[in-house]
C-alpha cells in the first residue's frame, strides 16, 4: 500500500519506490530505500511528516504516494 495510507505512529518497511528515475534518486537520497523502516508522524494538509533513518522529513502526498510499504 502507498505510504499515504499509513496511520500515524504505525511503523512499516519500504517495499518499493516508484516514479521517474529522477524522483527515485531524490527519494533515495532522503533515505527512502527498499527495506528501510519508516513511521508516519503526522499528516496535515498536503504533506506527511515521517521518521526515517533517525530523521524527520516532510514530503508531499504526491511523492508519498510513490512509496510502497
Amino acid at each position: 500500500m502507498p505510504l499515504t495510507f499509513m496511520r500515524a505512529g504505525e511503523p512499516a518497511s519500504i517495499k518499493k519506490v516508484g516514479g521517474k528515475e529522477e524522483t527515485k534518486k531524490f527519494l533515495e537520497n532522503l533515505g527512502f530505500v527498499t527495506g528501510a523502516a519508516v513511521t508516519v508522524v503526522s499528516a496535515a494538509g498536503g504533506s506527511l511528516i515521517v521518521n526515517i533513518k533517525d530523521s524527520r522529513i516532510a514530503i508531499g502526498k504526491d511523492m508519498a504516494s510513490r512509496i510502497m510499504v
